[in-house]
C-alpha cells in the first residue's frame, strides 16, 4: 500500500511538472520556470502585459522582442500557452507572414 501511495504522488508530481503555463496568469517564477525564458524575457513579457493581455501567438510575437516563429515553437513545447492555445508547429506569425509575401510580390528584373 506504502508503494501505491508513492507511486500516485510521484506520478501527480510529475503531470504537475508539464503542466502548461499561460502567459497572461504567469507570476515571474512560472515564466522563469518554462526553459528558453530568462529573467530579460519575463521582464518584456511581463512589462507588456501591463499594457493588455496577450490575445494571442500573434500578439505575443509582435509585442515581445526576442520572441519569433521558432522561438514561439520551443516555448509551446516546453508548456507555454497564450490563453490556453500552444503554438501551432508550421504556423506562421503574422509579421513574418508579411516578409515574405512582400518577397513575393516584388517585381523581379
Amino acid at each position: 500500500m506504502f508503494k501505491k501511495s508513492i507511486a500516485c504522488l510521484l506520478s501527480l508530481f510529475a503531470a504537475a511538472s508539464f503542466a502548461a503555463v499561460d502567459i497572461n496568469t504567469a507570476t515571474v517564477a512560472d515564466l522563469d520556470s518554462i526553459k528558453g525564458i530568462g529573467p530579460g524575457t519575463s521582464a518584456k513579457i511581463l512589462e507588456e502585459r501591463k499594457a493588455s493581455p496577450f490575445k494571442n501567438w500573434d500578439d505575443l510575437i509582435q509585442r515581445v522582442p526576442g520572441i519569433g516563429g521558432k522561438r514561439a515553437v520551443k516555448l509551446s513545447s516546453e508548456g507555454l500557452t497564450v490563453n490556453g492555445d500552444t503554438f501551432k508547429a508550421g504556423m506562421k506569425p503574422v509579421a513574418e507572414k508579411k516578409a515574405t509575401d512582400k518577397k513575393a510580390t516584388a517585381p523581379t528584373k
